[in-house]
């Protein structure tokens, strides 16, 4: 049986050699085929459903990845050497929450200086890049996350990301009234840091 006869068995072949999630567009060029990608997509999600590993949507895109309730028998127990620093987390999560996003922005939503290296840090690990500039004097750069960023976390885009409500049903929010005003502002509302004289 040829290949290119056999949609399915190529488009398996293809998510499965790449490093990288695909998304329906790239499939679709790939292939060089009139086909409901879409449904095929479907089809090869319900073959792999219940097998030790699973076609999932990730980062706008389409990447095997092992089942999820496999992962307690996948664990290695060697240690990580490298962690992030809470700064990190925090910076992390401004980004996320808030891109894009510049340093300025960062620091205030934060209340402290970034440490030297931080945005290094994040930008070495593939989950933040540059996004472009601010239309406001000095031309501040701003920041965003990666797809590398989405699909480490299991995230398709970053409206999947958890609400207050949601982290702190999680027990993982702590906040008070205050904060959590400052908090549940919108991306677009994040006040503009004052102009420095110079």
């Amino acid at each position: 049986m040829n290949a290119l006869s056999d949609p399915l068995r190529l488009l398996e072949a293809l998510l499965f050699a790449s490093p990288a999630p695909l998304s329906e567009a790239e499939l679709v060029e790939r292939l060089g085929l009139e086909v409901d990608i879409a449904a095929l997509l479907q089809e090869l999600a319900a073959n792999y459903a219940e097998r030790g590993i699973n076609l999932v949507q990730l980062a706008g895109g389409w990447t095997f990845r092992t089942a999820p309730d496999l992962a307690p028998f996948l664990v290695s127990e060697r240690s990580v050497s490298r962690k992030l620093s809470r700064a990190a987390v925090e910076t992390l999560a401004i980004i996320a929450y808030h891109q894009p996003v510049t340093r300025a922005e960062i620091e205030a939503i934060r209340g402290v200086a970034l440490a030297r290296g931080t945005l290094d840090r994040l930008l070495e690990s593939g989950w933040v890049q540059p996004r472009g500039r601010r239309d406001s004097p000095g031309r501040p750069l701003t920041w965003a996350t990666t797809p590398t960023f989405l699909a480490h976390f299991g995230l398709n885009d970053v409206t999947e990301l958890p609400g207050i409500d949601e982290l702190r049903a999680a027990g993982l929010l702590d906040l008070g009234p205050a904060v959590l005003s400052e908090t549940a502002a919108e991306p677009d509302e994040v006040a503009e840091p004052a102009e420095e004289e110079e």
